[in-house]
Order: C-alpha cells, then sequence, then structure tokens
C-alpha cells in the first residue's frame, strides 16, 4: 500500500544531508526502524492506518524535536496526506512557508492556548467553508520554545489562534511534562481533526499513538509486543492487512 510521503521524515533526511547529526538520546545505540523509528523488534509499520483528509497539518520543528524518536509529529504526518514540516528559524524564514500559508486553498489555523493572545483572534471552532480546506499550524516543540515561536513569528500574526478545550487529560508517557493538561503534538492533531469534520482520521490518529505509545514503551522495557489490546484493535479499522498476519 502506497502511503503519503512523510514531511518529518524528508525534513529529518535533509538535516543528515546537512551534516546535521542526529541527538543522542537514551536508548539512542539500539537498531532502530528507518521508517517508525522504534526498535526493530517493536517496528510501528505494519500499524500505519490509511484514511482521506481534507484538512493539512504545518509542523514547525525546532532542530532537536526532528530528530527525537519519541517525537509525535512523525505520526501525524503518517495519517494526514496533506502535511508539511518546516525547522523554526527567527531570522532566517522558509519562502515555502510563507507560500503555504498564502496558498488560497488553504485557511490557516495556528493552534496555541487563547489565554496568551488577543481575545478578538481567538477560535474554538472550524469554519467548514468548503471554498478553503482547514490548514493546521502546529508548533511542535516544548511549552518554552512554542511561546518563544510564537512570539516571534510575525507572519502568524495575521492567523486566526485556535484554541483548544480539551475534555481529557494527556495519555502521553514518553517524556515527562510538569503539567498533564499538556496534550502532545499527535493528541492536538487529532482533536483538530475532529473539530475539521475528519472524523475518521482523528480516530486512526488517536489509535496510531495509543499503539506507538505501547511499542515505544514495550521495547523500552523488553517487553514482547502484545497486538491484542483495544487500541489495535481501534487501529485495525484503518489497515488493510488481516490481523493474524500483524501478529506474526
Amino acid at each position: 500500500m502506497n502511503h503519503a510521503p512523510n514531511a518529518v521524515a524528508r525534513l529529518r533526511d535533509q538535516r543528515i544531508d546537512e551534516g546535521i547529526k542526529p541527538i543522542q538520546a537514551r536508548g539512542w545505540r539500539a537498531p532502530r526502524c528507518s521508517a517508525c523509528r522504534v526498535i526493530e523488534s517493536h517496528c510501528l509499520c505494519a500499524w500505519r492506518p490509511s484514511v482521506e483528509t481534507r484538512s493539512g497539518v504545518c509542523l514547525i520543528m525546532t532542530n532537536k524535536e526532528v530528530f527525537k524518536p519519541s517525537n509525535t509529529g512523525w505520526l501525524i504526518a503518517d495519517v494526514v496526506r496533506d502535511n508539511h514540516a518546516f525547522i523554526w528559524s527567527r531570522t532566517d524564514v522558509d519562502e515555502q512557508l510563507l507560500a503555504l500559508l498564502n496558498d488560497p486553498q488553504w485557511q490557516p489555523y495556528l493552534v496555541f492556548p487563547g489565554e496568551y493572545v488577543e481575545p478578538s483572534r481567538v477560535t474554538h471552532t472550524v469554519d467548514l467553508d468548503h471554498s478553503k480546506r482547514p490548514l493546521f499550524i502546529l508548533l511542535d516543540a516544548t511549552w518554552t520554545e512554542a511561546r518563544k515561536i510564537f512570539r516571534k513569528s510575525p507572519y502568524f500574526d495575521r492567523l486566526p489562534i485556535l484554541s483548544l478545550l480539551p475534555d481529557r487529560l494527556s495519555r502521553y508517557r514518553l517524556r515527562r511534562s510538569t503539567r498533564s493538561e499538556h496534550l502532545c503534538t499527535a493528541e492536538v492533531a487529532a482533536l483538530c481533526l475532529e473539530l475539521a469534520g475528519d472524523t475518521d482520521a482523528a480516530s486512526a490518529l488517536d489509535a496510531y499513538f495509543d499503539v506507538f505509545s505501547q511499542h515505544y514503551l514495550g521495547a523500552k522495557g523488553q517487553q514482547e509486543v502484545n497486538v491484542s489490546t483495544p487500541a489495535h484493535a481501534q487501529l485495525q479499522a484503518f489497515i488493510g492487512t488481516p490481523q493474524a498476519v500483524l501478529a506474526q
């Protein structure tokens, strides 16, 4: 099955070609699948979903984030066909990013907490005007880095701010966070897709994120892959491979 090109993968490969070395995080010596970045024994590739989406996503990333195997922006780009990713720089703005923001087919929304923004810019809903498709701009970075990106990117100043009102705590367990209400990037993207009416994609991304977390943590704890979980069962609806093959 052919899957959409993953912009985060392309961005990582581009940075490597430029001579930038991946960070040496804990467990970096373990052989990882080059496609899903999970330790090979717990490879996630057979569980990659295939769904149609009207929405697009644009990930604004830091140099370090694009290399982290625990990054969840990668999962979003696997699910959403129209995916884009850029390395943020305060002084060197990518012309392709500016062109994307000005593309008339898109209605960009910068996803950010409304409490930090002028109220007139804030919305909690997505306008489903069929003349334009929603494009969700996600700041894929730590909270400290995201606030810096927000403050120092004047080309975002004209965009409406989509402030999410999640009714659940984060399920992200791969890195520590000081606040449980801070959702990881994949969880944020799933909420955005749901607001835009891309409900199948939202469900697929939620399940894909849970399966990724289970595989990642299972490999870290040297536990065997368990595909008999509710998340695997939910994700099965969005892939075309029989369960018996996936369990092999």
